[in-house]
């Protein structure tokens, strides 16, 4: 399937676009090219009445993600409404002792576009659960980033942050769609089911 003919999705879900990763000594490698796409995937998914969900990573104690620290803060700002949603979530798959499942499943939602950091961590489990889930998945390829795998020395050399995420996303399988540029990925509004009660996932 080309990107010309790619049917819309119904929701966008933000893994961790977090001031900690995408901002000063601890931002991944080119990461203004990833809010800019990650910015304009919002942008499109709110004029279009998608379902917006931004996953917002605690992390532990010390951690740069540790909670109510600056790091810890969403780096997009949210638009509060009945379609846009944030969800604290403690582990890499965002479904994971979370309200994401019960959100998604509250608006209708069968088609989810995944971004965000990082790409073979959090990005990676939440697209696969949400595969394991029946939805169909898409990982815009430049709209997730990650950190240079570092040299085991002895063992093997460094890896570059986009290998990395290209074989994060690669390894999902055949069911995902992968290889779809961001500006590519068009979207609508969820059918939600009649008995739907929609709930803030927070």
């Amino acid at each position: 399937m080309t990107a010309q003919t790619l049917p819309p999705v119904d929701t966008l879900v933000v893994v961790d676009v977090q001031s900690a990763f995408v901002t000063g000594d601890g931002a991944v490698p080119d990461a203004a090219r990833l809010v800019d796409r990650t910015a304009a995937l919002l942008a499109r998914a709110r004029a279009a009445g998608a379902l917006v969900v931004h996953l917002q990573n605690d992390g532990p104690p010390g951690a740069e993600d540790e909670p109510h620290t600056p790091g810890w803060e969403l780096y997009h700002p949210v638009v509060p409404g009945p379609a846009e949603a944030v969800i604290r979530k403690p582990y890499d798959d965002g479904f994971e002792e979370t309200g994401l499942g019960a959100l998604l499943t509250g608006h209708g939602s069968r088609a989810v576009a995944v971004c965000g950091v990082m790409s073979e961590m959090c990005v990676q489990a939440t697209a696969r659960t949400a595969l394991a889930l029946g939805y169909r998945v898409v990982v815009p390829y430049d709209a997730h980033a990650t950190q240079d795998c570092p040299a085991v020395p002895g063992v093997a050399d460094a890896v570059p942050a986009a290998v990395v995420s290209r074989v994060a996303a690669y390894s999902l399988g055949s069911d995902a769609e992968v290889t779809v540029p961001a500006a590519a990925v068009a979207f609508t509004a969820p059918r939600a089911p009649a008995n739907a009660v929609r709930g803030s996932g927070a």
